[in-house]
């Protein structure tokens, strides 16, 4: 799903409920970095697969350890804003397992979700096969992440409305 939203979707239907323990907003970021690699691909006309070396797991691991360091050296100063969009809680006490966990999570079911959709997706790299594809399942994969999407969204409204409701 290069350059596409859906990926939000799992990740806010999974993350939201469990942002006591993972880090939502570093979840999120995970879920969708890696496809700044097509992102690159596309806009510098490279001749280089659309879904590269990001799109593995022997490096997906480690940007996802990366992006996890990132907004973790971040975090002080973008509490406040994700606290006001209520991606945490204000109570709650964050450590370094919380972002890992969320940046491990959100580029590896990057991969997951898009290993079965592309012929050029080598998600066992340096073995030159992708064992996960399957083209038939593309149906189903965008409509898990469409309907996550919405459920997503659903979610996240309702915590809105808790608020609010919590505050008259």
């Amino acid at each position: 799903m290069p350059l596409t939203p859906l990926h939000l979707g799992p990740a806010l239907v999974f993350g939201l409920p469990l942002r006591k323990w993972l880090h939502l907003p570093t979840l999120l970021l995970a879920s969708i970095a890696i496809d700044v690699e097509p992102l690159i691909v596309l806009v510098l006309k490279l001749n280089y697969p659309l879904h590269g070396y990001l799109h593995t797991f022997l490096f997906a691991i480690p940007y996802g350890v990366a992006v996890s360091y990132v907004m973790m050296c971040i975090e002080r100063f973008l509490n406040p804003l994700y606290t006001a969009l209520l991606l945490e809680e204000r109570s709650r006490s964050l450590t370094k397992e919380s972002f890992l966990l969320a940046g491990l999570i959100g580029v590896l079911s990057h991969v997951l979700l898009d290993s079965p959709l592309y012929e050029d997706i080598r998600p066992f790299y340096p073995l030159d096969i992708n064992p996960l594809h399957n083209p038939s399942l593309a149906l189903l994969i965008y409509s898990f992440c469409v309907w996550t999407l919405l459920t997503g969204f659903l979610l996240y409204l309702s915590l809105w409305l808790k608020a609010i409701v919590k505050r008259c």
